[in-house]
């Protein structure tokens, strides 16, 4: 697609006294690559820079601007004291350098969301709040000397930005922190200048914009603001717009409309179920009431980013996760590389996962995130003829890796498809991203010394195997088929041949209630079927990461998907399934039954070709997520 396709994406644009290279910013994302005390490492700033040529402007994760009233989780940045500034200032030199621009987020703290719970040190907040999580810990209202202090921290924190050459800063204002529980009704029920009127509400962050624009003057400020809770008595796009007229009256230069809140946290990291441009639905409102730039972000596509400028719905495009799945998305559109673009799947496993569990940021389909400076691909030593076995994700990331290394690649495909599993499970709309990795991955190895061999079962003894200098197994799985009678039946299908085209009827029961189970029970709903999941554990895809699990639940309750959790297949028969449960037998009637029991790794040629010195990656090795096969398979080919 040629780059004149996303010209209005693609224009440069001022940003106050700010000259950004094209309309595109990266939305702030956590990293946990800080060091013990929160300040930048070299990693986090290699990380940062990397995105510099795929965005016009790239906003950091949150800094906390004091400690003087709560506890700073560890892990997260901060900008506190002179101690930041080092730090700040390498990470300005490495954006200046590649002509790019950064900006950093700041925060007054969490409140109610906060992770650590100190019973010394209540959470804060702007009223006494019950926490997100324990509804038994009540927080501590901030008292009116406090908030003057939280706003002088601000101007200092700015100050150390402007110091270190910091381009512009964003104030976090979202998801239900510390300043939005000020803006917000729900969490705000002050009866001082700072509660009652939405002109009150706004007060602090008010007082926020005009110190950080004091400390730091000429830098323009951005603010991220959660237009839409998505929970009953949150707050609406229309209660926020007059909020969003209070901050640009306040001389706010760039409102960032974002939803969500910890009520409704799929919104805050949309997972693959949302779908493309989950957030677009209100932007155009705050772009008609405001006269400073708008932002909108939210599983974005370049197409539709281009649209929404282009019509005047908003002025800049809001990208996060896809920029962490490629640096270069931007630069990509330029160059007319659209399909170049490496997808993100939405799956939140390694980026939202690691950041949850304290673990530096990673990425399912981009293995050198946080690795920036390591992972470089090289031309390898010595070039060798490599044999992969496997078309799956974890053989498909191999061959690329190991022939931009300068290796002769051949991969062996015992399907008439790439992709191995990824090519069936990827099957519903709401996985189309997972799809598109395979065309992508296709489109890589086109350009590369890969010969692909579709239709080709490899033995150990396969002449195709002969002189290869280094042997990569990747041949994923193979189903689980429990001793239930009847499951060979003929009116039982497994949910891989479900995926393919197997004739189904109307309607299914579904043994086995996993991911691979639960998706396909959805996709299948929505088209018109009627079906039932049984699961013998209390809940379904126990595995899922909770804020994706939060809209699959929630989808498979407006699809109408019959749950039934706590029951054991029993039986198959020709009237369906029998199954087990707390209160006894029960027979649920089927026309078609889909054996999802889960998988176990496909072994045998991977033991037969230990004696070669052969490299088993990905799900032969042990039954995992999609990211992990990707990094594995990313890691056996570097190594060669």
């Amino acid at each position: 697609m040629p780059a004149t396709a996303f010209s209005h994406v693609l224009e440069p644009v001022t940003l106050g006294s700010l000259q950004l290279r094209n309309r595109v910013i990266m939305v702030p994302m956590g990293t946990e690559m800080g060091d013990h005390d929160g300040h930048l490492t070299d990693r986090e700033v290699a990380y940062y820079a990397e995105r510099a040529a795929g965005a016009g402007l790239v906003c950091t994760g949150i800094n906390a601007v004091t400690d003087d009233y709560e506890v700073i989780n560890e892990g997260l940045g901060r900008v506190d004291t002179d101690a930041a500034i080092p730090g700040l200032r390498k990470l300005a030199e490495a954006f200046h350098a590649r002509g790019g621009a950064v900006s950093v987020q700041l925060t007054a703290g969490l409140g109610r969301n906060i992770n650590n719970i100190d019973p010394e040190r209540l959470p804060i907040s702007a009223s006494d709040n019950t926490h997100w999580l324990d509804p038994s810990v009540r927080c501590r209202p901030l008292e009116t000397h406090e908030i003057k202090v939280i706003v002088q921290r601000f101007k200092e924190a700015a100050e150390r930005c402007a110091q270190a050459g910091i381009d512009a800063i964003d104030i976090h204002g979202h998801t239900g922190y510390v300043i939005d529980q000020f803006l917000s009704p729900v969490w705000n029920r002050r009866t001082d200048e700072y509660g009652g009127s939405v002109e009150n509400r706004c007060r602090f962050a008010a007082e926020i914009i005009a110190a950080v624009k004091e400390g730091a003057p000429g830098l323009p400020v951005s603010f991220r603001l959660s237009v839409d809770h998505h929970f009953e008595g949150g707050r609406t796009p229309a209660e926020s717009v007059e909020i969003a007229r209070q901050l640009e009256a306040a001389g706010l230069d760039l409102l960032m409309v974002d939803e969500g809140s910890y009520e409704a946290m799929d919104y805050v990291f949309p997972p693959y179920y949302l779908g493309d441009n989950c957030m677009m639905g209100s932007v155009r409102m705050f772009k008609e009431a405001l006269s400073i730039p708008v932002l909108g972000c939210g599983n974005l596509t370049p197409e539709r980013a281009e649209s929404a400028i282009a019509a005047g719905e908003m002025d800049f495009a809001g990208i996060g996760r896809a920029l962490i799945a490629d640096p270069e998305w931007a630069l990509k559109l330029a160059e007319g590389r659209r399909e170049d673009i490496r997808p993100c799947i939405r799956c939140n496993q390694l980026c939202v996962g690691n950041a949850f569990v304290g673990q530096p940021l990673g990425c399912a389909v981009n293995p050198t995130v946080g690795k920036e400076r390591e992972r470089v691909l090289t031309p390898a030593a010595t070039p060798k003829r490599v044999a992969i076995v496997g078309a799956g994700p974890a053989g498909l990331e191999a061959a690329r890796v190991a022939a931009l290394r300068g290796h002769t690649v051949d991969v062996y495909e015992k399907g008439e498809q790439l992709g191995g599993v990824l090519w069936p499970a990827a099957t519903p709309e709401f996985k189309k991203e997972l799809r598109s990795m395979i065309f992508w991955w296709e489109r890589q190895l086109a350009d590369l010394p890969v010969t692909v061999h579709l239709g080709t079962e490899i033995a150990a003894d396969s002449p195709e195997l002969d002189g290869a200098d280094a042997i990569i197994v990747a041949v994923g799985t193979e189903p689980v088929a429990p001793p239930i009678p009847g499951l060979d039946g003929d009116n039982v299908v497994e949910v891989i041949d479900a995926h393919l085209g197997a004739d189904l009827g109307h309607r299914m029961v579904v043994c086995g209630g996993g991911l691979s189970g639960a998706d396909f029970a959805l996709e299948m709903q929505e088209k018109g079927h009627d079906v039932t999941v049984v699961e013998m554990a209390d809940g379904i895809a126990p595995d899922l990461l909770m804020i994706n699990r939060i809209t699959l639940l929630r989808d498979h309750a407006e699809a109408g998907v019959t749950l039934l959790t706590g029951h054991r297949v029993v039986e198959v028969n020709a009237a369906g399934v029998k199954v087990d449960g707390p209160d006894g037998p029960v027979q649920i009637a089927a026309d078609t039954v889909v054996s999802a029991f889960g998988v176990r790794p496909a072994t045998a040629l991977v033991e037969a070709l230990q004696a070669r010195g052969a490299v088993a990656v990905g799900d032969c090795v042990k039954p995992a997520k999609v990211g992990d096969a990707i990094n594995a398979g990313f890691e056996a080919a570097f190594a060669l």
